[in-house]
């Protein structure tokens, strides 16, 4: 049963339980060994890094996990009380055909695509409160969260200091989702697994594509603790062979499994053959682009809508971690307007903040021509503005090495996989950032370090 109503501690608060004198050796160890910690993960940041990782008390972290299941939960029933199959809840959410790739229009909606989800979630008054929901194969991140925390704890041990105090990384997101793979394709050991990027995409490492397979070299080997074959390759290399099997890197591959996001991948003859595969049932994925659907932010407004109807226990949920949503319709520009300081207009189906509007970072003028426009356009949702805790951090200068602590933004990110707990990917400002969360503006990932 969830714990709806957990006294949530400051964000800092595991932190500060953990005596004075380690806490200095730990951020001493970071400034010195940062180099080998964050070598090859992804950031446009070139001027800090972090000293030490965010920290979390495991009874917290449990809850999280807990409220975070359960809320996908919701956001599917929301979405099957409103259609059976992924074409009826493309067309309801405005989706265009062919817009997003690889749907099968004619799949029913089933639980099996809650198999990947990873949440946003803002510290708001030290209560988390997910602003949103991202339900996909393609979560990423996980490899350097997992990777930068594990080396973090790897320092520790190194100096002694997890002799001293319980200190251990959240469960390892790379190794809970191959297991979640394996599982949900019932695939046979030593079963041959694509991976598949679209390295025209922006992402930090992709300009160098050879460099980029050699720092996922890691990832291969994880996967073959867990039984299976895993080839990484571009999506826009691979092609059909004359029985329409899926060939990969010169083989056949028994399964998929999809790094890049359905609607905005680069159109390529791989893309077309990965598509005719699907469609003539030759390889299985993971997971059908369907579940990209799910996470659509007009999810959230359909919570709000039906939360009265709900079980107790599920509308006290809604109304407590997720803010209020409604879908951005002409009807609601005078409200939106005038409640401008109050409000966020988000597309329902973009991510990295594009044509996102914080009204209060607007002027009135901008404010009011944007949502007009938005509401016009359709597709986009009206979300109350959450104001999110800063949390003191420690980083190290990359030129001088000088340590600093700063107050800075925080957003945390937990994977389920399979439905299973699976660490979380922490997105930090650094000293000097603005409130915005994203690589683009320079922030930096990391794990999660996890106390008793």
């Amino acid at each position: 049963m969830i714990d709806i109503d957990h006294r949530w501690p400051s964000a800092a608060q595991a932190w500060l339980d953990l005596p004075a004198d380690v806490r200095a050796e730990m951020v001493a160890a970071g400034a010195k060994s940062w180099r080998e910690i964050f070598d090859g993960r992804a950031t446009y940041n070139r001027q800090w890094r972090l000293a030490r990782p965010p920290v979390m008390d495991r009874t917290s972290l449990d809850v999280l996990n807990a409220v975070c299941d359960r809320l996908a939960q919701l956001i599917f029933e929301a979405c099957r009380r409103r259609a059976r199959t992924a074409g009826e809840l493309r067309r309801l959410l405005g989706v265009p055909a062919g817009a997003t790739r690889l749907l099968d229009d004619d799949e029913p909606l089933s639980e099996e695509l809650l198999a990947a989800f990873r949440p946003d979630v803002l510290l708001s008054g030290g209560v988390p409160r997910v602003v949103e929901y991202n339900i996909d194969s393609s979560l990423g991140g996980a490899f350097d969260a997992d990777t930068v925390v594990r080396r973090f704890v790897d320092v520790y041990r190194a100096r002694g200091i997890t002799d001293r105090v319980r200190l251990e990384a959240a469960p390892s997101a790379v190794d809970r989702r191959f297991a979640a793979i394996r599982a949900g394709l019932g695939l046979p050991d030593g079963a041959r697994v694509a991976m598949l990027l679209d390295f025209d995409a922006e992402y930090p490492g992709l300009d160098d594509p050879q460099r980029f397979l050699r720092v996922l070299a890691p990832v291969a080997e994880r996967a073959a603790a867990f039984g299976l074959d895993l080839v990484i390759a571009p999506v826009s290399a691979v092609r059909l062979d004359e029985d329409d099997r899926l060939v990969v890197d010169g083989a056949p591959v028994d399964g998929v499994f999809r790094l890049f996001v359905p609607n905005r991948v680069t159109p390529s003859a791989g893309v077309d053959a990965l598509e005719a595969a699907l469609a003539a049932g030759t390889v299985p994925i993971w997971v059908s682009a369907a579940a990209w659907l799910l996470a659509n932010k007009l999810g959230f407004a359909w919570l709000w809508a039906d939360a009265d109807e709900l079980p107790a226990a599920d509308r006290a949920l809604i109304h407590r971690y997720v803010p209020r949503t409604w879908a951005l319709t002409p009807a609601l520009l005078d409200r939106a307007v005038a409640d401008r300081a109050g409000l966020v207009a988000k597309p329902a189906d973009g991510s990295a903040g594009v044509d996102v509007l914080i009204g209060r970072e607007c002027d009135p003028d901008r404010w009011r021509d944007g949502v007009r426009r938005f509401a016009e356009r359709g597709g986009f949702i009206l979300q109350e503005y959450v104001p999110a805790d800063s949390v003191p951090l420690d980083f190290v200068h990359i030129e001088t090495g000088e340590t600093v602590s700063a107050e800075v933004p925080y957003s945390i990110a937990p994977y389920l996989f399979g439905r299973q707990p699976a660490g979380a990917c922490i997105r930090t400002g650094f000293p000097g950032c603005d409130g915005v969360l994203n690589l683009a503006r320079g922030v930096l990932l990391s794990g999660l370090l996890v106390t008793d």
